[in-house]
Parts: structure tokens; sequence; C-alpha cells
């Protein structure tokens, strides 16, 4: 059986294989990545999405609108597209990027769907994310999204993608576009911003917010806007804070998901869905306004699962990919 390290190496998925190099494997030479990168576009899940893009930009969507149908447009396929590590060096990358700027630009200095003067903190959170791991984090647009989400945080800490005088778990996407920012730019505000909002995850054990929520535990890809422990771990780690005690319960369950072969399952395309692959009562209304989406097989092995959950374990000193232990 191939080591977790080679499966993940595997020609067949060079989206994954870059990310393994740039991300896992210490002492990857600038030529070796810079291949890897190149193949990205070439073949695999990434070819397969941008073999879909209209001439314009978009994907199934209208040129000014970008969001419907979820989660098939151009919004959603952007978001995937930046954690494949795509970049804007495409023409095809640039061209759709420059159509989600100016649809989703907005009066307030952050980003939303067109129609609110006003921005949602989920997409402010996820189009600046996807724009800076594209390559515009000098964007004055990004910029200013970053500094509304520094307006924007609640006193407790937390952020929430509608009106609130409190944060929540589930609105994650701020300190995900505060990861990624490269932090020569970061402003004193967006610090302590960065330094509260952990101190809000980390205070919940990155998943104790009333009563046991199955969905958190349940690890999904692509992320949209929905939370889970993995995604919470993610962030938190890249941003420095992997020697804190109250990061015990979340890692214990992180590594209790692990299978015997070193690999993570795919729990869910959806983590509203339950392990039979249901989806709770309440969904029925809404079930035909969604359109999943995926790169892989649910209860199935995961590449973009297990190389997230080994990324944060090496951050945590815990894996070495030269080994693979």
């Amino acid at each position: 059986m191939l080591s977790v390290a080679d499966w993940l190496l595997q020609p067949s998925q060079p989206a994954v294989r870059y990310l393994v190099l740039r991300d896992l494997v210490e002492g990857t030479s600038r030529g070796d990545l810079d291949k890897a990168r190149a193949d990205v576009t070439d073949r695999g899940w990434a070819a397969e999405i941008l073999s879909k893009q209209k001439p314009a930009g978009n994907w199934l969507d209208k040129e000014d609108e970008l969001y419907l149908p979820k989660y098939l447009s151009t919004n959603w396929m952007l978001l995937t597209l930046s954690d494949l590590g795509v970049t804007r060096d495409d023409p095809r990358i640039s061209k759709a990027c420059s159509l989600w700027m100016d649809a989703y630009s907005r009066d307030d200095g952050g980003f939303d769907m067109p129609g609110p003067q006003s921005s949602e903190h989920c997409l402010i959170g996820n189009t600046a994310r996807g724009l800076i791991k594209f390559g515009y984090a000098d964007e004055p647009r990004v910029r200013s999204a970053l500094d509304l989400l520094v307006k924007t945080q609640k006193e407790d800490g937390g952020w929430h993608c509608i009106p609130s005088s409190r944060g929540t778990i589930d609105a994650w996407e701020g300190l995900s576009a505060f990861a990624v920012y490269p932090r020569p730019k970061w402003t004193r505000g967006m610090k302590a911003a960065v330094e509260r909002g952990c101190e809000f995850y980390l205070e919940r054990r990155m998943m104790r917010q009333g009563d046991r929520y199955e969905p958190w535990l349940r690890f999904h890809f692509p992320y949209h806007y929905y939370y889970d422990l993995l995604v919470g771990l993610d962030f938190v780690t890249a941003l420095g804070y992997t020697d804190d005690r109250r990061l015990r319960p979340a890692i214990r369950h992180l590594k209790k998901k692990r299978r015997e072969d070193g690999r993570w399952d795919l729990d869910a395309v959806h983590p509203d869905r339950d392990n039979g692959g249901k989806f709770p009562r309440w969904w029925e209304g809404r079930k035909g306004r969604f359109h999943p989406f995926a790169l892989e097989e649910a209860g199935r092995p995961s590449k973009m699962i297990t190389l997230r959950a080994l990324t944060v374990l090496r951050r945590l000193g815990e894996f070495d990919a030269r080994t693979g232990r």
C-alpha cells in the first residue's frame, strides 16, 4: 500500500501534488515547485472546472450575478479553484476575478451579491480569502474588505452573517481571510482583531457553542461557507496558535478520525447531511435551492481532507512528510 505522502503525490491530481510540495515537503526546489504548479491547470480537478468556464469569464450564472445556482456558479467555482492552488497568472482566473470584484464590490468597502449596499460577513471573508490566494493581496478592494472585517467584529470577538450582537462559530470566513493575508501588510487593528477572533474560538474549544452540533464534526470539501472542526483548526494554526491547551479537544477529535492507513475520509459533501446521507427535517423546504458540487466521494478517503489535516499536524510539529509520520 502506498504511504500517505506517496498517495498524495500521485500525478493524477496535480493540484494536490503541488499543494503537498508547497505546504508539507520542506526543501522543494523552486524549479520543482514551478513545474508542479504549471501542471495544476493541465489536468485534474482545476482543469475540469476551468474547461466549463464561459468566454466572458463566468460559469453558469449571468456575468453580473455570479452567485446562483449554488454551488455551481462563478462564486463557488472561484472559491474552489483558489483552494486548488490556481493563481491570477492564468488569464482565465484574472478575467473571472475582474468580474467577481466588479460585481461584488459594495459601497461600504466590502463584498456582497449585487443589490445590498452593505456587505455580509461570509461573502466579505470568502471573497477576500479567495482573491488573496489568487494573488490580489495588494488590490485596494481587498484591503478595504479586511478593514471592514475589523470594523464589524462583535464585542465578544466573533462575527455573524446576520444581524446579531454576538458572534457565532459559523462565521469563520473573516479569520480565514486574515490567515492568508501577508503579515507585513497587517495593521494594528487587524492584529488586534485576529487575536480577539482566535480567542473567541479557543474559548469555545473550536466546537462548543450550545448543544453538540454534529455538522461541525463532519469534514467536508469544498467548504463554501460551512464551518467544520478541520476548517477551524486550519485557520487558527495558520494564524500561529499551535500550543494553546484549549486546542486539545479539537486535536484529539482530528486524530480520532484518522483511518488506520493514515488517511482521512470526506465525511460529507454537505455537512448538514447525517452519516446516512439524510438532511434534517428543516432542510426539506430548501433542498431545491442547492446543487451539490464535489471533487471526491463522501465516505471515501479524501486527498483534500487528508492534505488539510496533515498541514494542521505539521504546524503542530506532529507530521514529517519525509517519513510520512
